[in-house]
């Protein structure tokens, strides 16, 4: 964890991530910072170890590896601070554990990712937390469900699978008329496209396991908080004891050196399959906030300032008794894009889209749900292999 050294942030994105959070020079000008594996830390006298008057003073509470990735994280979000944890889903679960109390009433977005609905519905009830979910399109209207224990609104924007747009700065807005932390998952959109705390946002949340780290191979999240909740989260943490590795800050930190470049690929990989999907006849509907033809997408351009590489899309599928056979022959007639969980990394895949554990909004009624994570390969290639799922999906 790391509390922001308020480094200047004048320069472009791009610039500033290939030199946000680490001085080569305080490691004698290597560019990379080394991967410091530690657990005990030494301190030089009884005085100094019972006042903990050092900066590192147990591997759980940061070290110059964890450290150099918070500080640009911190940067990257304008956050008062950051704290590492495992993965995307200990990052929610955490900032919730963080701020909420038996008795506390919590808002969560219906479109939130589905192991955080599961998170809600099992442990935060347990816990005695009142859970409601919400429509994303409410925007000021969600005041209508605040009640006097109203403790945290958490948002994920775009939703999970099917990227509804939220009103942000509505939503904020009314939380904190009645004095509520404010939560979001910004996976999707990074700091790069979209800074929670710059629209009033009180806590940031990423799966740095996508896009920062890039490479599908590490598991990690991000919270960072303002400043008026760093230090809840800060102490919450320390609590928990959930932390980082070193090397998976340090792989989180070499992938965030080219994010914004990768960003720009997945955006115009994204874009142009999207638009070449709109406009066959065997889809019904492309979800995707970067299309003018998407509700909310009005939204998304006025807060937002780029789209990622992850949409969904709607096959047209005349029966419902059809949608699972069809959906799985466009799946197996594919073989670059791969079938599998997560994105964010270089690879292409695909997956059907569960959306049954939806209390308020209702799956489309067209066909099939499915998900697509556009990734570097060359346009031509990924619409040659689609081509190949849908014409599967026809047969079948």
């Amino acid at each position: 964890m790391a509390d922001n050294e308020d480094t200047p942030t004048t320069f472009g994105p791009n610039t500033q991530l290939i030199r946000a959070g680490y001085d080569p020079f305080d490691y004698h000008g290597f560019i990379n910072p080394p991967a410091v594996h530690a657990s005990t830390v030494l301190f030089p006298d009884a005085e100094t170890m019972e006042k903990h008057e050092q900066k590192y003073t147990y591997a759980t509470r940061g070290t110059p590896t964890t450290d150099a990735l918070c500080n640009a994280i911190n940067e990257l979000e304008g956050a008062a601070g950051t704290i590492l944890v495992p993965s995307g889903l200990a990052a929610v679960t955490l900032a919730f554990l963080a701020y909420l109390s038996p008795g506390d009433h919590a808002l969560i977005v219906d479109s939130v990712y589905g192991n955080v609905r599961h998170f809600c519905d099992t442990m935060l009830t347990r816990f005695g937390v009142e859970v409601e979910y919400y429509d994303p399109s409410i925007g000021a209207a969600i005041e209508s469900h605040f009640t006097p224990n109203t403790k945290l609104v958490h948002l994920e924007a775009p939703g999970s699978n099917t990227f509804e747009i939220q009103d942000i700065p509505a939503i904020v807005a009314a939380a904190h008329r009645y004095e509520a932390i404010v939560t979001m998952d910004n996976t999707w959109a990074t700091p790069l496209y979209f800074r929670p705390l710059d629209f009033g946002v009180d806590v940031s949340i990423q799966a740095s396991t996508k896009y920062p780290a890039g490479h599908a191979d590490i598991l990690m999240g991000t919270v960072s908080a303002n400043a008026k909740y760093w230090k809840r989260l800060k102490h919450a943490n320390g609590a928990l004891g959930i932390c980082g590795t070193p090397d998976d800050a340090y792989q989180v930190l070499r992938g965030l050196r080219t994010m914004g470049v990768r960003l720009e690929r997945h955006q115009a990989n994204a874009l142009a399959i999207a638009e070449w999907l709109e406009a066959r006849d065997d889809v019904a509907r492309v979800l995707y906030p970067a299309l003018p033809s998407f509700p909310g997408h009005h939204v998304w351009k006025r807060d937002f300032k780029g789209a990622s590489g992850v949409f969904s899309f709607v096959l047209s599928v005349a029966r419902r008794e059809d949608f699972k056979i069809k959906a799985q022959a466009f799946l197996n007639g594919l073989s670059l894009f791969g079938l599998g969980y997560s994105w964010g990394g270089f690879p292409s895949l695909a997956l059907e889209v569960d959306l049954d554990d939806r209390r308020i909004l209702k799956a489309p009624e067209e066909g099939p749900v499915l998900r697509l994570q556009i990734g570097l390969e060359d346009i031509a290639d990924l619409k040659a292999d689609l081509e190949r799922g849908l014409a599967a999906a026809r047969a079948a």
